[in-house]
């Protein structure tokens, strides 16, 4: 092959090879952004959010709930903090509302909606207070009521928002899938619930955070 052919065909077979892994690269980083997992580093700098608010609101110290609903459904997004040693002590799955979709989907599983009106449906953003622990008639039969400490999650007393379980809800992350999605309460999984109970019942005013 004369050399000006052969410098043609490697620089033809070169600009193949760069345009597919660009193009690979646009699409991993189109995935990574549509579905994220949990990010450790803004968890523990939401948690020092939390922490920081429950002081100036006098509220419990000990734990914090924070839900990021930036992550995929089907991805671990529920964590209990612990704000005496800085960590996470549990980590699950969580529903979300489903809106105007259908009840017991995952329409929604990496662009949920959000609301404050009764009869949404949907997921209410915002900071609430974790109240009465109460009989529910799902999962092991454990509740805890929620008041709304914003205006963006204001109704949560008139709409029935609580935390609840769920036998729909996986123990285990289910990505691609979602998680189903009920009417607008944080569902998690029923061994997670048995988990949680255990801190939760000994504690009181504690800072459930769903953030965007």
């Amino acid at each position: 092959m004369m050399p000006f052919l052969r410098f043609i065909f490697f620089l033809s077979i070169f600009s193949c090879k760069s345009e597919r892994l660009e193009t690979f690269q646009r699409n991993a980083l189109h995935v990574d952004t549509l579905t994220p997992k949990l990010n450790d580093s803004i968890l523990h700098f939401k948690a020092l959010e939390a922490f920081s608010y429950c002081e100036s609101k006098n509220m419990n110290t000990h734990y914090s709930i924070l839900m990021d609903m930036s992550v995929h459904s089907g991805y671990q997004r529920f964590v209990l903090w612990d704000h005496t040693n800085d960590a996470a002590i549990l980590k699950c799955l969580v529903s979300h509302g489903c809106c105007q979709n259908a009840w017991g989907t995952d329409f929604t599983k990496d662009k949920p909606s959000f609301s404050n009106i009764d009869g949404s449906h949907c997921s209410a953003l915002g900071k609430y207070r974790i109240g009465e622990r109460a009989n529910s008639q799902w999962g092991i039969n454990i509740k805890y009521v929620l008041h709304g400490l914003e205006t963006s999650n204001s109704n949560a007393l008139s709409r029935y928002i609580v935390l609840h379980s769920w036998e729909a809800v996986s123990n285990s992350e289910v990505y691609p899938k979602g998680t189903p999605e009920g009417w607008g309460c944080p569902a998690i999984s029923n061994e997670a619930m048995t988990l949680l109970d255990a801190y939760l019942q000994n504690e009181k005013n504690v800072l459930l955070w769903i953030y965007p």
